[in-house]
């Protein structure tokens, strides 16, 4: 019912297309964990990999699937000391530092565009 944003397609195609893999835990208490997450529903998280030319960084890559201008806070659980968004080749872009607030990471998306980011983590 509604529109394909308040009928949450998108996330429904990712959970028939990727559906999630079990894997046995080696302890019943384990925490929750999650790596990543966004505070917007119109932003998906599509790429998360280790940077081809620095073993120290990942890049994620994400874009806005609504067709809104939205802001959105990407949120991790790695232990990040710098951000900056890059190119598809994984250059920086020039003026492409990225502070690092308490909330995360403050991304800010036009309809359909895609944002990729080189998170340089501390070892």
């Amino acid at each position: 019912a509604g529109s394909f944003q308040e009928a949450g397609v998108i996330q429904q195609a990712y959970n028939l297309n990727f559906p999630l893999h079990m894997v046995p835990a080696s302890c019943a208490q384990c925490p929750a964990w999650s790596a990543f997450s966004v505070s917007s529903p119109a932003i998906v998280l599509e790429t998360v990999k280790q940077a081809e030319d620095r073993p120290e960084a990942v890049v994620v890559r994400l874009y806005e699937a609504h067709g809104s201008t939205v802001t959105a806070w990407l949120r991790t659980s790695l232990p990040v000391k710098e951000a900056m968004l890059c190119d598809l080749l994984e250059r920086p872009a020039l003026q492409g530092h990225l502070p690092l607030e308490q909330q995360g990471l403050r991304l800010s998306f036009t309809p359909f565009r895609v944002l990729s980011v080189l998170l340089v983590l501390s070892c």
